[in-house]
């Protein structure tokens, strides 16, 4: 719950620092006062939109700090467990805005994003606005109120999920099927290319095989000429040769040798030389023995090779890309042809979501039809209270497969018939200002309860209301904080004297500024406000034991 609030230089708030406790506490003052400031504060507190309107004037920054206990809050525990911010089992929450509009929040001490203070804001403050019963005109408020009700979050976030889930498998099948056209387009060119290069069937290195191959075979005859050169060098010149000469430095060698051993390793390599000086001959032999020219392979060989340039044209491609050029285009025809698998999966795909989604949205129609069923019976007996007494209200669910969204099928209608033998109808249709004022706040007050909330706030809901049913308006308020921290703003004596305590707002003006005060009554303070709120400025002994009795125990 809220537990303390402190405003600095906000708006025409110098400095106010306040203590809060369990229960209902009620906040009342003059006309103009600026009974509604506080709230105002904690709103941004809790991530409001700021501006430098905000900033009491002369002042450099307006600063709210608001301070709350979270024994009984768990998910807000847990929220800030989850985001690192715990602080054992307290939070604060800090907002600054300097006199150029810019702001900044912190929860703990901690600097944040003001969308993290608004997420926990929600978890730990729930505001209700004078003019909140005008949204129970739109069905989209009826329906959240009516889910607040029913507590059903889990249904809720499965249709939640589901939906996404649904929404975004048609999506891709749709940009799919978009492309089938293009896609086929493209599969008639792929096969046409992709069946031309297997029958060519070119291996990965065999490009440059071929290259090599036919450079040999078109420089045969030069080949030939310069082996049979370097073999007579090497041993068969019978004038002079490698070979000869090597054997005749050898058999000098082994008779220096002969003189002095130290020489023995000439000798060795001078051996050595000449053996390499016969394998290197015997491979030339080799060689020149396999180089047969066969005008019918080298044909076949310069067909292949400009078969190979042809098509790398065709293609775009250099020669010795052909083979992986080949590749890529198999493998995009592959993955055209698991595009139409893919088609096939996600159809399927897509009824087994929107199976899925039938079956949450139907069983959170069920719940709804359910709690509504119930809060029938409750508001008809909250708004008989609030001087309505032939008053009787329904809660129309209606499902329909067709009208798909992320908060199920269902559509909804709160109606009403405020007397007897009048038909019941929609609210805009039937409710006067004043009936749906009562109305409104019956509402508010009967799922307030069921919500996990700590602190609710009732900023003037019961414009609208007075005598007989303000007595009521405050007496439900009153059972409500007795589970719940309830603040409520009120022009109502009816209202204020059913607080467990009190706070009374004043404005003053001092050389020439503006000045708010809030400040907690006693009990004989409490009296003279009622009275002042019953009376007006003149107080009499007769408004005095009017609000002593107005006064609740």
């Amino acid at each position: 719950m809220l537990c303390q609030l402190s405003v600095t230089n906000y708006a025409i708030v110098r400095f106010l620092e306040l203590e809060f406790r369990a229960g209902m506490t009620t906040i009342t003052g003059e006309t103009g006062a600026g009974k509604s400031i506080a709230i105002d504060a904690l709103g941004l507190c809790l991530g409001n939109r700021a501006d430098a309107a905000s900033v009491r004037p002369g002042a450099d920054k307006a600063e709210v700090s608001a301070r709350f206990s979270l024994g009984d809050v768990p998910l807000a525990k847990r929220w800030l467990e989850d985001n690192d911010l715990e602080l054992e089992d307290e939070c604060i929450l800090r907002r600054t805005v300097a006199a150029d509009g810019r702001s900044r929040a912190y929860i703990n001490g901690n600097p944040v994003p003001i969308a993290q203070l608004k997420l926990l804001g929600t978890l730990l403050i729930g505001i209700h606005g004078q003019h909140a019963h005008h949204a129970l005109l739109r069905a989209d408020q009826q329906l959240v109120l009516l889910d607040s009700y029913a507590g059903h979050q889990l249904l809720l976030e499965a249709v939640a999920k589901s939906y996404h889930n649904l929404r975004h498998a048609e999506q891709q099948l749709r940009e799919l099927q978009q492309t089938a056209q293009e896609r086929q387009a493209r599969r008639q060119l792929l096969s046409y290319q992709v069946e031309e290069l297997n029958d060519f069937n070119l291996g990965e290195q065999e490009f440059s095989e071929l290259e090599n191959e036919h450079k040999r075979l078109a420089n045969s005859t030069a080949l030939a000429e310069s082996l049979q050169a370097s073999m007579l060098m090497l041993s068969e010149d019978d004038d002079a040769n490698i070979e000869s000469l090597l054997n005749r430095v050898i058999s000098v060698a082994e008779e220096l040798v002969s003189y002095d051993d130290k020489l023995s390793s000439v000798n060795n390599m001078l051996n050595e030389a000449l053996i390499q000086v016969q394998e290197s001959r015997s491979e030339l032999q080799h060689y020149a023995d396999s180089l047969e020219m066969d005008p019918e392979y080298f044909a076949q060989l310069e067909e292949r090779l400009s078969m190979v340039m042809q098509l790398s044209r065709k293609h775009h491609v250099a020669p010795h890309e052909l083979y992986q050029h080949h590749q890529g285009l198999l493998q995009e025809l592959n993955s055209l042809d698991s595009n139409d698998e893919l088609v096939e999966a996600l159809q399927a795909q897509v009824q087994q979501y929107q199976d899925a989604y039938q079956q949450a949205s139907q069983k959170l129609s069920s719940s709804r039809q359910r709690h509504a069923k119930a809060l029938d019976k409750l508001v008809t007996e909250s708004i008989r209270e609030l001087n309505m007494p032939k008053a009787k209200f329904t809660i129309e669910v209606s499902f329909n497969e067709q009208a798909m969204s992320l908060h199920g099928c269902d559509s909804i209608d709160f109606k009403v018939s405020t007397n007897p033998g009048q038909p019941l109808d929609s609210l805009s249709k039937v409710a006067s200002g004043g009936e749906l004022s009562r109305i409104g706040l019956g509402i508010q007050v009967i799922t307030s309860q069921k919500v996990a909330t700590p602190t609710l706030i009732f900023d003037e809901v019961d414009v609208g209301i007075s005598g007989p049913t303000a007595a009521v308006v405050g007496r439900m308020l009153r059972q409500l904080g007795s589970t719940t921290q309830v603040m409520c703003v009120t022009h109502l004596p009816q209202v204020a004297g059913n607080g467990h305590q009190q706070m009374f707002v004043a404005k003053q003006s001092k050389g020439g500024m503006t000045e708010t005060s809030m400040i907690p009554l006693s009990r004989e303070q409490r009296i003279e406000e009622l009275a002042r709120l019953l009376g007006g400025d003149t107080i009499t002994s007769n408004t005095l034991a009017n609000a002593r009795e107005l006064l609740a125990e």
